[in-house]
């Protein structure tokens, strides 16, 4: 191995949350036509907080803002199409 695997000065776990998020904002945008009620809303507030987490130290150099705005919007969509999905329903 030619390259260190020891973390670095600039290596941060805050890296991971627009990441984190998009994936999070993702499914949740899917799981709403698919009916997975549960695991959407718990999957798209999470991705709300953690895209706006994400944002935050982005703003201040640390991660890349556009996985964190997507992750937040997608979960935000995902989120709200659940519970308009199951406010209709009642």
């Amino acid at each position: 191995m030619t390259s260190s695997t020891a973390p670095g000065d600039t290596d941060s776990p805050a890296t991971a949350l627009g990441p984190t998020a998009l994936v999070l904002g993702a499914f949740s945008a899917v799981g709403t036509w698919a009916f997975l009620f549960p695991w959407t809303v718990l999957a798209g507030a999470l991705a709300v907080t953690l895209g706006a987490m994400g944002l935050h130290y982005a703003r201040k150099g640390t991660g890349r803002m556009w996985p964190a705005a997507a992750g937040t919007a997608l979960g935000a969509i995902g989120f709200i199409g659940t519970a308009t999905l199951i406010w209709g329903l009642y």
